[in-house]
């Protein structure tokens, strides 16, 4: 807002009426100890300047300095860790918010897609925590009706979706591949989930662990995969089950899946989330 220049200057004298005496009008025009204060104060800070025009000289000055402050908060890393902490934690609020179930990520044609043999293996610790297929089974926990073991042949009685979608790495790269499974949804329907609940938890063979929110495990794209290019999925790319998401990004998928568990609270939200990566991560 524009100073008023209809105002007087601190400076300037206190006009007088014809009604005043003359022990009126000296009085008026004799500065109290607070006008000279506030006179003094306007010279100091510029002779011609008056208070309204220097109080939006201070607004523009502090406006200016303030990006170095917050820049400087940065520096202190508890401050930063807070900050980063609670920026984070508000892209999620709003990008989960922005989710929608029905909003499938883009499909791709068969001329599209990498050749199976260059699809990037990508692991958290190992390429092949030597699973005993023959073994296997997915524990399943929580909020569902029939929990227990569930062998791969009882997820393959469910309808089988093939879907050629792109998987996005955080660390720079991405690809189109075919991925083949059951749909998570239909699986949480088998079990009887309780859909209500807000989380997926899973944990892996080599130890890795992974959420997803409830809405994500839902989408129609989001499967429990054992397949890749229309073959059983191989061990260097998660067998005998992973998770296909193609709505987030690559950690999100998580590969030799032993333990479903369907739940409103995690203790862990996922491997890389727990060292500060977002928790939703939508594409």
């Amino acid at each position: 807002m524009e100073a008023d220049d209809s105002q007087p200057n601190a400076g300037e004298a206190k006009p007088t009426t014809p009604e005043m005496t003359g022990a009126e009008d000296a009085a008026a025009t004799k500065s109290s100890p607070t006008a000279d204060s506030e006179i003094q104060r306007s010279k100091i800070l510029h002779p011609m300047m008056s208070e309204g025009r220097f109080a939006q000289v201070s607004r523009r000055e502090l406006l200016k300095v303030l990006p170095v402050v917050v820049l400087g908060a940065f520096a202190i890393p508890r401050v930063q860790d807070s900050l980063l902490k609670k920026g984070l934690a508000f892209s999620d609020w709003a990008s989960a918010g922005l989710f929608r179930r029905r909003h499938l990520a883009p499909t791709f044609a068969d001329a599209d897609l990498i050749p199976f043999e260059k699809f990037p293996i990508n692991d958290y610790d190992v390429d092949d925590p030597g699973v005993i297929f023959e073994n296997w089974s997915l524990t399943v926990r929580g909020a569902v009706q029939k929990p227990g073991d569930y062998k791969l042949t009882q997820i393959q009685a469910l309808p089988r979706t093939r879907q050629n979608t792109r998987h996005i790495c955080v660390e720079g790269w991405d690809v189109i591949g075919r991925f083949g499974g059951a749909r998570l949804s239909d699986f949480l329907t088998m079990i009887g989930a309780d859909t209500s609940a807000r989380f997926i938890a899973v944990t892996c063979a080599d130890d890795y662990y992974e959420t997803l929110d409830m809405a994500t495990a839902l989408h129609p794209q989001t499967l429990l995969c054992y397949e890749m290019y229309d073959q059983p999925l191989t061990r260097q790319h998660g067998a005998p089950l992973r998770l296909n998401v193609p709505t987030k990004v690559g950690y999100k998928q998580a590969k030799y899946l032993i333990d479903l568990k369907v739940t409103n609270v995690v203790e862990k939200v996922g491997y890389w989330e727990d060292q500060g990566y977002s928790s939703f991560y939508g594409l």
